[in-house]
């Protein structure tokens, strides 16, 4: 609660500490939808539209398991042109796929369901959005605006404001796709830090969330590694085993790890979250990492919902190698 007797759910987990690792929700692939009138609490799917436009796209975008995200320009910029709109795919091999196109008729947007049937072009500059929708919760306005005017003033080529990315209480929400990388707590000073981190390939583990391919305990496991041997690339680790026992998960994490050099691992399982390492200098590191989940006790976790309940929490906890 604040001193005014309002509940915010950012402030409330920062107060808790409530961990944000392995909270990205899983996709590959996202539906961006310019819309510069109000946005709906529950975003695209309250929009007044053409109604067999709208199930057109809706259907589609299950069908491909995109989300779908309406989104805008931070401020008081003066939109250039008809709205667009954006079909945006991450797929098995890291590569990025796109396809833009705009809009002017609610039938304009019948073009996202062909888009979202086809390869798109490869390549292109990632799209940074920020969660800013205060109807569906307050804290995403209250945090997002600030660091959407923030990141617009150093990359307004790249920045838009979004509808509801999922985890209210870790406002600011930021995500970078088609990466498919969610950052989280994050305000304006810290946010210009980790999205140009981000775009110079370094991804470090402080705020992050997870990335969206990965589930879970795989995000969780990243994340270790991450937080071990310091930033890395996208695409510098990769999971290449999950098991699951009694315990929890088993997850080999294969990469070069930037940080002390892949030989020193023994001495590495003994510290830190306890990862172990089986390679030499010279070649692919194979790092073992476990990881258990707990469910915390009921809190009230957004801002909207009054009723209380639980979250799953992601540890990685100390193994030795084999």
């Amino acid at each position: 609660m604040t001193s005014t007797g309002r509940f915010f759910c950012a402030d409330a987990a920062r107060t808790r500490g409530d961990s944000i690792v392995g909270t990205a929700p899983h996709g590959t692939a996202w539906v961006l939808i310019e819309y510069r009138g109000g946005w709906p609490a529950d975003g695209f799917d309250g929009l007044d539209l053409e109604p067999g436009t709208k199930a057109l796209v809706f259907a589609a975008a299950r069908a491909a398991r995109a989300r779908v995200l309406l989104v805008r320009r931070h401020g008081r910029r003066v939109p250039q042109g008809p709205p667009r709109w954006a079909v945006l795919r991450y797929d098995a091999t890291g590569a990025h796929r796109q396809h833009w196109g705009t809009w002017e008729r609610d039938e304009d947007l019948a073009q996202i369901v062909q888009a979202l049937g086809s390869p798109g072009e490869p390549g292109g500059r990632p799209v940074v959005l920020v969660c800013a929708h205060g109807l569906h919760d307050a804290c995403c306005a209250v945090r997002g605006r600030p660091v959407a005017r923030a990141l617009s003033e150093r990359r307004p080529d790249l920045v838009w404001e979004c509808t509801h990315v999922g985890g209210d209480r870790f406002a600011a929400n930021v995500v970078v796709v088609p990466d498919g990388v969610y950052y989280g707590n994050l305000d304006a000073g810290s946010a210009v830090t980790v999205v140009e981190e981000h775009l110079a390939g370094r991804i470090r583990a402080e705020h992050l969330r997870g990335y969206t391919d990965l589930f879970p305990p795989q995000q969780a496991a990243v994340a270790a590694v991450l937080d071990r041997f310091g930033p890395a690339g996208r695409h510098d680790y990769a999971v290449a085993r999950t098991v699951r026992d009694d315990d929890g998960w088993q997850i080999r994490v294969t990469g070069r790890p930037p940080g002390p050099a892949a030989a020193d691992g023994e001495a590495d399982a003994e510290i830190g979250i306890g990862i172990g390492i089986e390679a030499e200098a010279d070649v692919v590191a194979e790092i073992d990492v476990e990881v258990r989940a707990r469910r915390t006790p009921q809190n009230r976790l957004t801002c909207r919902g009054p009723a209380t309940s639980s979250a799953v929490v992601y540890d990685a906890v100390p193994i030795r190698p084999g």
